[in-house]
């Protein structure tokens, strides 16, 4: 039974939220790259297409990294130019100069930069200091804007680390400040391994407000490793957080975190936000199908406990929301 069409979930608005949340995409590349199988180029543009005809306007394609560090993405430029038709915005990640190179010679108007709130996994990931790696980050981020192009600063590790532990709030705020004032547009809070809770989300957003970081520049992007992220996605909207990073059907974790489980699963946040009332444009008829679809491809189930829900006779009744 496709439950929607009974009228639930029922609207129920609740007062301090916002009217509308943007969804900013991450299944195909974040989910895609933590798979151990190889999927095709041809297989990831379908998965962005489709993507798109759900509704989403941001839906993050790939990373220009070394092929090497993550083989997954290693077809980026086979597969950004299958894509770049699409009427949505297709943020690209780029390490450092010479994959902003790779994505400005495609045509990218949207690109993204990882830093890290903790030494460990700044040495992990980058294999450099925190310091250092927003010293690489500097040029990269001067030259996008050079070129009158959208940066993005991703930040792990904003609530706890695997080697390190629980991570100052004060520890944070400085990398975000960093971020912000080389030229970032808007930053991404990465809870990587999943470990936030509502009252630390809420702390972490009242200190970076306090330090003067905009809240319209700042979107979250939650692990559901301890079942939490919609519990921290909706702290996160009470204050003022208008965008959430997830990933279709409940895809990814991270290669370089091993306590890292799946993001957010994007229908599961188009579920709860409609029954509070709150605009996503997303069709999760169409959402839930795409979902499926690519699980097939996987060879196994969705994660996603919405799509388990919706994904009998129903999962492909299109309804707009």
């Amino acid at each position: 039974m496709n439950t929607p069409d009974l009228g639930l979930p029922m609207t129920v608005p609740a007062d301090g939220l916002p009217a509308r949340v943007r969804i900013h995409e991450v299944g195909a590349r974040d989910g895609l790259q933590n798979e151990k199988a190889i999927v095709p180029a041809a297989v990831k543009a379908e998965f962005v297409r489709r993507l798109a005809a759900t509704g989403l306007t941001t839906i993050e394609a790939t990373s220009f990294v070394h092929p090497k560090w993550v083989p997954q993405l290693a077809d980026a430029e086979e597969l950004f130019p299958a894509v770049a038709d699409l009427p949505v915005d297709l943020p690209v990640l780029v390490p450092n100069e010479r994959g902003l190179d790779r994505a400005l010679a495609l045509g990218a108007r949207r690109v993204a930069v990882f830093a890290s709130a903790t030494e460990s996994f700044a040495k992990a990931n980058l294999n450099r200091t925190v310091d250092e790696a927003l010293a690489m980050f500097a040029p990269v981020v001067a030259r996008a804007k050079a070129a009158d192009v959208h940066v993005r600063g991703y930040l792990s590790m904003c609530f706890g680390d695997p080697w390190e532990g629980a991570v100052p709030v004060p520890q944070v705020v400085r990398v975000c400040r960093a971020l912000l004032d080389m030229g970032c547009d808007e930053l991404s809070l990465g809870d990587t391994i999943g470990v936030a809770t509502p009252g630390h989300v809420g702390a972490l957003l009242t200190a970076l407000t306090e330090a003067g970081v905009p809240v319209d520049t700042l979107g979250v992007h939650f692990h559901d490793t301890y079942g939490q992220a919609l519990s921290n996605t909706l702290t996160a909207l009470r204050h003022g957080v208008t965008t959430v990073d997830a990933s279709a059907g409940g895809l990814g974790g991270c290669p370089y975190a091993k306590s890292a489980t799946g993001n957010l699963a994007t229908e599961d946040l188009v579920w709860m936000l409609r029954g509070l009332g709150i605009d996503t444009g997303v069709d999760l008829g169409r959402l839930v199908a795409t979902s499926v679809w690519m699980a097939a491809h996987l060879g196994r189930p969705s994660p996603s406990r919405t799509v388990r829900a919706l994904a009998g006779s129903g999962a492909d009744s299109h309804q707009e929301h």
